[in-house]
């Protein structure tokens, strides 16, 4: 199975950072170049332990739908997300943050597993291992973004 390990650095309170990286509308606005939208389950605002979301984005050429779930959460620490139904035979992504001096070191460790065993493989090493780092990457340069401008408030309705 794929791994992907990023983490970056943001130089913001902790709080506000574990709120943006739960935050459907800052995740609709960082995947906005896939047409990504929440169309079922919590839509909006802040996902909590619990609930689920289910995605439909345009990815590789193919209108794709992607439900997850919040399984674990401890706040201001970490939360965990895993998919439900979708494309894949197995999703999960971790999210930690931790305090390092005036930074936040906000780390992501995602896995994944696709279906077609040999042929899955080869597709994750060739293509989609890469593909999944850069929007994660991306996804990640928005959290940070927003995270140390005002651009926050206008996702945190505070």
């Amino acid at each position: 199975m794929p791994l992907i390990h990023l983490i970056t650095y943001i130089d913001a309170p902790l709080q506000r950072i574990f709120n943006l990286s739960r935050s459907i509308d800052l995740h609709t606005k960082s995947m906005s170049h896939t047409g990504e939208r929440a169309i079922a389950g919590k839509t909006k605002g802040l996902i909590e332990q619990g609930e689920t979301v289910t995605w439909e984005a345009k990815h590789l050429f193919k209108k794709r739908y992607l439900k997850m779930a919040i399984t674990h959460m401890q706040p201001y620490s970490f939360f965990q997300d895993e998919m439900i139904e979708g494309d894949f035979k197995k999703i999960t992504h971790e999210h930690h943050f931790k305090q390092a001096g005036s930074k936040i070191i906000m780390t992501d460790i995602f896995v994944f597993e696709t279906p077609f065993n040999i042929i899955g493989r080869l597709v994750n090493v060739i293509f989609l291992t890469g593909y999944m780092r850069r929007l994660l990457i991306s996804r990640n340069s928005i959290i940070k973004q927003y995270a140390e401008t005002e651009q926050w408030k206008t996702v945190l309705h505070v």
